[in-house]
């Protein structure tokens, strides 16, 4: 039996974007499904020994329900419930809902983070760095829930449904939009620039997820390729890799990054190996690395917060037994471990369209390094600046990977302006929609 070669870390749901309080999972179907659900997670999850013996399933008023109760809280934050056409669109960024991602300034001030390309916001000229004031005639204030996060309460993902936000744009002046959520397919580069410093050609990259190309294949994505083309030709000497709000997505995609990224001359070592539970031990692999391209790069500069995880952290921690890896931003999420779906081995999951995917392996690179639940520390902490744009040199993270790569350090001046918003994007997603969270 092969392993299917799916994730990782935290991911979006449904179509993937949708309000994260009424992310659609699917409906209790009976005792059948509850039953599917605990002998899938007897066979497969990957701490079982620590589930219960048995389990009354009438006492649990839906499938989510049982799962939250069985799972290893200590450490399990990832398991979850879908559908499968949402996680089999999830991975190949098939969206639905308005496009767009936030974050907190130092100021406190909410801005635009990313907006995807054709989505109904990126369509509509939406950009980040601008404001945003005001949703549905509401101040952003008066959105904040009693445990200090916020709910906008933009609706499920079904296209149609409409939002009115309200601006204040770079150059001071405002603007109202409504927009109708569509779906939409969303993009991974954000952006992709090379720079000069001190005599030597940097290139900067900033990614968003590890989605294959719909329509090409399940294990690749044609952006990464072509990515990695516009470097090479640049010449580029020197890569910043920006992950800050990359949530994660495909394992096949970060072995793709990882095997351009790597040297040639490492070509062939270990990757990184998998272990799953006892039962499941004969089908504990490794990855080696495959040479792609012609980069050949000694060190990289990752831009990270905690909005860094599953994925990102993978291809961070493949890369560090071989390269000089360098973390600017904040501490990354931690996430070390690993699922894919297990419809495909339970019919009476299969037939009802119920995917249940629950943390089934464990991953450690080549030097071991495997238990990183708290994520991987940033080497120099430096606060975020979402009111600039993308590759701009006024971005604090930006600014500091470009100063490091120039004077082996970064200034007091930039460790000073760190600070840790108390709610990000992340928090405000469960499940598939932690993945690859948009709104």
């Amino acid at each position: 039996m092969k392993i299917p070669h799916w994730i990782i870390g935290i991911v979006l749901f449904g179509s993937l974007a949708c309000d994260p309080k009424e992310d659609p999972m699917p409906s209790d179907q009976g005792l059948a499904i509850k039953e599917a659900i605990f002998e899938s997670m007897g066979e497969w999850y990957f701490w079982n020994e620590e589930l219960p013996a048995t389990v009354d399933y009438a006492a649990y008023a839906s499938n989510e329900a049982l799962l939250d109760a069985i799972i290893f809280k200590p450490l399990d934050r990832f398991s979850y419930l879908t559908t499968q056409e949402a996680f089999n669109n999830a991975f190949v960024g098939r969206n639905a809902g308005h496009g767009f991602g936030y974050a907190f300034g130092a100021d406190g001030k909410l801005y635009l983070s990313f907006v995807y390309d054709e989505s109904p916001a990126g369509k509509d000229g939406w950009k980040r760095g601008w404001e945003i004031t005001q949703i549905n005639g509401k101040v952003i204030s008066e959105y904040k829930t009693s445990s200090g996060g916020y709910d906008f309460k933009l609706g499920n993902p079904d296209p149609g449904i409409s939002n009115t936000f309200t601006f204040k744009l770079p150059d001071g002046s405002s603007t109202t939009r409504t927009n109708v959520k569509a779906e939409y397919q969303s993009n991974s580069v954000l952006e992709k620039k090379i720079f000069e410093v001190a005599g030597k050609k940097v290139g900067y990259w900033a990614y968003q997820s590890f989605k294959a190309t719909a329509g090409v294949s399940p294990t690749k994505s044609t952006e990464v390729d072509d990515s990695m083309e516009f470097f090479k030709t640049g010449g580029i000497q020197e890569l910043i890799v920006d992950l800050r709000y990359n949530g994660g997505g495909s394992v096949a995609v970060a072995e793709q990054i990882c095997n351009y990224l790597i040297q040639a001359s490492n070509s062939g070592k270990l990757m990184y190996t998998n272990k799953l539970n006892a039962l499941k031990s004969n089908l504990n692999s490794s990855r080696n690395f495959s040479k792609l391209g012609s980069l050949q790069l000694s060190r990289i500069v990752f831009i990270t917060s905690r909005g860094s995880a599953s994925a990102s952290e993978l291809v961070i921690n493949n890369l560090d037994p071989y390269l000089d890896v360098v973390l600017i931003g904040d501490n990354t999420y931690g996430k070390p471990v690993g699922s894919f779906p297990l419809s495909a081995y339970n019919t009476t999951l299969k037939n009802n369209n119920v995917e249940l995917v629950p943390i089934t392996f464990a991953i450690a690179n080549s030097a071991g390094k495997a238990e990183y639940f708290d994520g991987f520390p940033a080497d120099f902490s430096v606060g975020d600046s979402p009111q600039f744009p993308w590759g701009d040199e006024r971005d604090l993270r930006l600014a500091a990977a470009l100063s490091y790569l120039q004077n082996g350090t970064v200034s007091g001046r930039m460790l000073d302006t760190f600070f840790r918003p108390k709610w990000e994007m992340i928090d405000g997603f469960k499940g598939l929609g932690q993945e690859f969270p948009v709104y």
